[in-house]
């Protein structure tokens, strides 16, 4: 455990030793270990289908009652562009022949700030993101390693639930609460699924059931609950090949490390190194009371996010079919 007199060590340091996929799938790699997910792996996950019943898993931007967003992000804000008022105002809407109406809106958004997918070059350390191309390529977007390459690729997979928080048998797990590896494989076994090579990981907390609950206290001490960085744990995704970690947090891990105090270990030692792509804010809840009442825990799994130059994420709505 680290204490105040403790300073974190870097990253550099902490991760000199960790497994690194840069260069295994060639030197212009953009996409990491989606790579993993192939033919074989497509036509098996189509192969889980068998009741047609389908969840979507993007929270609702722009939601009554508030939208969950990394601390310093702010919430999206929808704008009505035009609507029937402007034509009772009179000369305000446009006239068209025939005289057609119609309503128009728009939206300021963080790309990153609803259900999203990270790019592989979303974070860096040492000046180096994904795959060794320089941090200097992110000035003014993404040269490389943007989310648009993951956008045009898709994502598609078998996908397992973990549902963390029913087997600790809680309603929601605590802020700064970890979990391991051996955890997941634990909570698999519960569940009656196993994990195999080149799955989608999707983990459920229901931690973000407390924004609601809580508003603006839910910022205080702000810590998430999630994995906990072990050379173990990044050995397990190297030999797993897990090709992409889905969670219903903002930010897939334990936000401070309690072992190091280091920030988000696992966006560095899982995306940049080994390329894992990372989603999050993931709406779990409609799935996960599913896969409780019929016990089936894996399903066809398919992420399109959506096709933005040089971001560094953007929203995605994925869609699970069981």
């Amino acid at each position: 455990m680290t204490d105040a007199a403790t300073t974190p060590p870097a990253l550099g340091d902490l991760l000199k030793d960790a497994p690194t996929n840069w260069g295994k799938w060639g030197d212009d790699d953009e996409v990491g270990a989606l790579n993993y997910l192939g033919a074989e792996q497509v036509l098996a996950a189509v192969r889980l289908v068998s009741d047609g019943k389908v969840f979507t898993l993007q929270r609702l931007i722009g939601d009554p009652k508030g939208d969950p967003v990394w601390p310093g992000r702010t919430p999206a804000v929808r704008t009505q562009v035009l609507d029937e008022g402007d034509w009772d105002e009179g000369g305000k809407g446009p006239e068209y022949p025939g005289g057609l109406h119609y309503a128009d809106d728009k939206i300021d958004a963080y790309l990153q700030g609803s259900t999203q997918y990270d790019a592989l070059g979303h974070l860096w350390y040492d000046g180096k993101i994904w795959n060794g191309f320089d941090a200097r390529t992110t000035i003014g977007g993404l040269e490389k390693a943007s989310v648009q390459p993951i956008a045009e690729r898709g994502v598609v997979g078998r996908g397992v639930l973990l549902d963390m928080a029913r087997f600790r048998g809680r309603n929601t797990l605590d802020k700064g609460e970890t979990f391991t590896h051996e955890d997941l494989l634990e909570c698999a076994q519960a569940q009656g699924v196993e994990i195999r090579k080149r799955d989608i990981l999707i983990i459920r907390t229901n931690f973000l059931a407390l924004f609601h609950e809580q508003g603006e206290a839910f910022y205080e001490g702000f810590n998430e609950p999630g994995l906990v960085y072990s050379p173990e744990l990044v050995q397990w995704f190297q030999d797993m090949e897990i090709p992409n970690l889905v969670t219903d947090t903002i930010a897939n891990e334990v936000t401070m490390d309690p072992n190091n105090g280091v920030a988000l270990v696992l966006h560095s030692a899982l995306m940049r190194n080994l390329g894992v792509t990372l989603t999050e804010i993931a709406d779990l809840e409609k799935l996960a009371a599913d896969c409780a009442q019929d016990g089936r825990y894996d399903f066809l799994y398919v992420a399109a996010p959506l096709k933005v130059a040089k971001a560094a994420g953007t929203p995605v709505n994925p869609v699970v079919i069981k």
